[in-house]
């Protein structure tokens, strides 16, 4: 049996006056969703666990049957490993985001999204002027970037920069042991980036600067058994985000490089296809993930949302389907891994609708796909983590 993980990052939404009382999942058009939920099992679970942050990395250690109340760490160590950076003893590794702020506002966590090209310049120029031999920053895709240093900063709390979009951002700095060490490299950072010429050019085009850095989810090198353990199965994650990247390598998933995967709305949805059925043929699990609707959700923008979840049910799932017809051996898990509301423009920790296809297996009578159809499905499962164990059997 093959098994096929698809995940829509964020895709769940709340109900939305301007649809009419629906969500973008209910508006769009997903006849691919759709028929797999016709012809599949409809649920409902809880990839976030009660009074845990609501995010991909909490949700996704759930999908991969990892309760997080025993396996959550930050984002930074796995992001770490999924660029081959292997975290050594007392070593602590941040996110690090590219960010625009104005004098105390937060106002865009992705300096527009700036290209890689041009992030590679900035976290080289920080790294030039900040770095040392116990601290050391890393370029990455866009806005996402690592900082990797030495000390006891595992407890700092630190703010996600899309939890604080237009808010005050001086009163979400890094607080705890070691935030005077943190704060200080973001304030240098700020000083440093201001006058560099890529920013001045950005302003003249009318994008964003990436102004400042921001250092978030911090964590130390995990320690977890991997889906051959537990499943005795073997696997790759498709991603463009490290985060997900990470979380997969210490799964013991293979990491696949899928050209023009860009972790945004123009990622390339036939590559991410091409590849994972490729990788069927010498794999029994595929975990494809797109992070599309999630940037959407955290821009407030229904029509790109709408948008992104009609090019992941046209463009992947379809384009999976149409390379699995006429085989039989395989099962598809598909989901959000947690709602990115448009009201919010970040993340919450509802329920999330799941489905679950095999050209054999049993329907439960839901007609299609979205977190209204979910209730009608009668499955809740409460611990998300558990999930997974329903789907490889």
């Amino acid at each position: 049996m093959k098994y096929i993980l698809l995940v829509g990052d964020g895709m769940a939404d709340r109900p939305i006056e301007e649809l009419g009382g629906k969500t973008p999942l209910e508006v769009a058009r997903t006849p691919n969703m759709d028929f797999l939920a016709r012809e599949g099992i409809v649920g409902k679970a809880r990839t976030i666990p009660e009074g845990m942050p609501a995010g991909s990395t909490v949700a996704t250690l759930s999908l991969l049957g990892y309760d997080p109340r025993v396996y959550l760490i930050g984002r930074g160590p796995l992001e770490a490993a999924s660029r081959g950076i292997e975290l050594r003893d007392g070593e602590i590794a941040f996110r690090c985001n590219l960010v625009t702020v104005g004098e105390k506002e937060m106002i865009d966590y992705s300096a527009g999204h700036i290209s890689s090209e041009e992030a590679l310049v900035l976290m080289e120029y920080i790294d030039d002027n900040l770095g040392g031999d116990d601290l050391h920053f890393y370029p990455g895709v866009s806005y996402r970037h690592l900082m990797i240093t030495q000390g006891e900063l595992s407890a700092l709390e630190c703010t996600p920069p899309h939890d604080i979009m237009g808010e005050n951002f001086e009163t979400h700095l890094p607080k705890g042991e070691g935030e005077e060490f943190i704060r200080h490299l973001l304030y240098k950072s700020k000083d440093l980036l201001a006058e560099h010429k890529i920013n001045q050019e950005r302003v003249k085009r009318g994008k964003n600067p990436a102004n400042m850095i921001w250092a978030w989810e911090q964590g130390k090198k995990p320690v977890m058994p991997t889906l051959k353990d537990r499943y005795n199965i073997s696997g790759a994650v498709i991603s463009a985000v490290d985060l997900i990247r990470g979380i997969g390598y210490y799964a013991g998933l293979d990491i696949i490089e899928v050209p023009g995967a860009t972790g945004y709305i123009d990622t390339n949805y036939e590559g991410k296809v091409e590849y994972a059925l490729r990788l069927l043929d010498n794999n029994d699990f595929i975990f494809v993930h797109v992070e599309a609707p999630d940037e959407a959700g955290h821009a407030g923008d229904v029509d790109l949302k709408i948008e992104t979840i009609e090019d992941f049910d046209t463009r992947l799932v379809g384009g999976i389907l149409r390379g699995l017809e006429g085989k039989r051996d395989y099962k598809i898990l598909l989901l959000p891994d947690h709602f990115t509301p448009l009201s919010i423009r970040t993340h919450s920790p509802e329920p999330v609708p799941f489905l679950i296809y095999s050209p054999d297996g049993e329907h439960n009578n839901v007609r299609t796909f979205s977190e209204k159809a979910a209730e009608e499905g009668d499955i809740y499962l409460e611990e998300g983590s558990k999930l997974i164990d329903n789907f490889i059997t």
